[in-house]
């Protein structure tokens, strides 16, 4: 017998985004139905954010001890156990995991169904034993990793996001195809861990951020011993036995091969659409993710869209911050706009490599000559020599009257200054908030002072501030 069901909203997918809806209209004694037909916390718990970070500490660890000895300290490494490395990051998952529970949400009161939903018309979705009629549905499904039409890559056993951290070996050499921040990221973990690594990537390895920061993370995993192959287009993969051959053509149209043990695709990530009735529900997709305004909205009204499905930045607090501005329109009548311009992201490298608001060119293409860019550099800031940490720099991207427009930076903790430099485009504040703010000494938050305050470089050359410090004299 089929359960009717009408919640005042239906949350389909229990990802990061969901989770935050559904725990939100909770809270306000709303009801709310939540369908997850996986494991609940979605990618970021399972397959992404907190197995990829715990890995990542664990080679951090590894490669700190031979950094020891530029502090005098002789420490070697007399293995490194990749299992109990494994079992880390899976200890991390099993202690985070009870926050994101079944018990825990519906605890909340929410109604959690453990089914996949799909949509047969505009205000109507079955499960398994249920149909739901709900005022409004979320779809928070979330994305996969993509996989390309690579010829050969149907008959080669291939690694994702999704399966390499079920690892209890460290690959001998590992292949990875795809030089963003998850590639990347991977590529330093089992290098660290003991892996030989080799990357290929189509086009400019982490693309998107600032060349010169960019540059300065890939000399160092280069320096590391990994093998980074850009401009290089994957034309054919090929298993022998054991062995995993990729085959690229280079921009300058010369030929390309590597062989390895393991094959890691880290290509990006295709939206979770398939099967849900978009087009009986008049949801209006394409390969990118479903189409929403700024409202987030569909085209069907009484349906959301939020997080990797939709096709934008696909990050884990992007999600949560769709999440907020859905529950902003739905529980309280508000209006809710996303800005784009506000959101921040970190590659988790060593060095890290973060990013807030406008890039350079697209604040100048926006603002012209009235941009500056501030810069600060690791070097001279004495917490970071202090830790034997002196290669990064922060840049500051800065418009008229001194708004802050945007940030860039590579290196130690970079995600954690970023987290500021957040807090100050979305508070719109500029360079004199900046330069005001007193951070206790010594710190690498330093560094956002002490750019801000280069803004103010030529104010001792300008003569008529020098004819009004000396009219003031003359009062004594």
């Amino acid at each position: 017998m089929t359960v009717q069901l009408t919640p005042d909203i239906c949350v389909i997918g229990a990802g990061s985004g969901g989770l935050s809806v559904a725990a939100a209209a909770a809270a306000f004694s709303v009801d709310v139905v939540l369908l997850e037909r996986a494991e609940m916390g979605g990618d970021c718990l399972n397959t992404g954010c907190v197995p990829s970070k715990s890995l990542l500490s664990a080679a951090k660890a590894a490669y700190s001890v031979g950094q020891a000895g530029a502090f005098g300290i002789d420490a070697k490494i007399d293995g490194i156990n990749f299992a109990k490395a494994n079992d880390h990051v899976h200890n991390v998952i099993a202690a985070i995991a009870p926050h994101d529970s079944v018990e825990r949400f519906e605890g909340l009161g929410v109604r959690v169904i453990k089914s996949h939903g799909s949509f047969v018309s505009a205000d109507c979705v079955v499960t398994e034993g249920y149909e739901i009629r709900a005022r409004r549905f979320i779809v928070a499904t979330g994305s996969k990793a993509a996989v390309p039409p690579i010829k050969g890559l149907e008959s080669v056993p291939y690694l994702t996001n999704e399966t390499i951290f079920d690892l209890r070996e460290a690959p001998e050499h590992l292949l990875i195809i795809g030089g963003g921040p998850i590639g990347l990221e991977m590529a330093q973990a089992h290098r660290r861990l003991g892996s030989k690594v080799t990357v290929v990537e189509g086009q400019k390895a982490l693309g998107r951020d600032d060349p010169e920061l960019a540059a300065i993370v890939l000399d160092q995993l280069r320096g590391e011993g990994i093998t980074i192959e850009e401009q290089a287009t994957v034309s054919e993969v090929e298993a022998d036995g054991s062995d995993i051959t990729v085959r690229w053509t280079g921009s300058d149209g010369t030929a390309g091969e590597v062989s390895g043990s393991h094959l890691l695709l880290a290509v990006g990530r295709s939206p979770n659409v398939d099967g849900m009735g978009l087009a009986e529900a008049g949801i209006e997709y394409d390969r990118k993710g479903i189409k929403v305004g700024a409202d987030l909205r569909t085209s069907n009204r009484k349906v959301y869209a939020i997080g990797d499905v939709t096709g934008g930045l696909q990050f884990t607090h992007v999600a949560g911050y769709h999440a907020s501005l859905v529950v902003r329109s739905i529980l309280f009548r508000l209006p809710a706009k996303g800005n784009r311009d506000v959101i921040p992201w970190v590659t988790y490298t060593s060095p890290e490599l973060g990013h807030v608001g406008l890039r350079e060119p697209d604040a100048r293409h926006r603002y012209g000559d009235k941009v500056k860019v501030l810069e600060a550099a690791y070097s001279g800031n004495d917490r970071a020599l202090a830790e034997a940490q002196g290669k990064g720099k922060l840049k500051l991207i800065v418009g008229p009257k001194g708004k802050l427009l945007g940030a860039d930076i590579v290196g130690p903790q970079a995600g954690e200054i970023i987290n500021l430099l957040s807090l100050a485009i979305s508070k719109k504040m500029s360079m004199k908030d900046l330069a005001g703010f007193i951070p206790p000494y010594p710190t690498l938050g330093e560094l956002v002072r002490r750019a801000a305050i280069t803004y103010y470089a030529d104010l001792p050359k300008k003569n008529w501030l020098r004819q009004v410090l000396a009219l003031l004299r003359k009062f004594g």
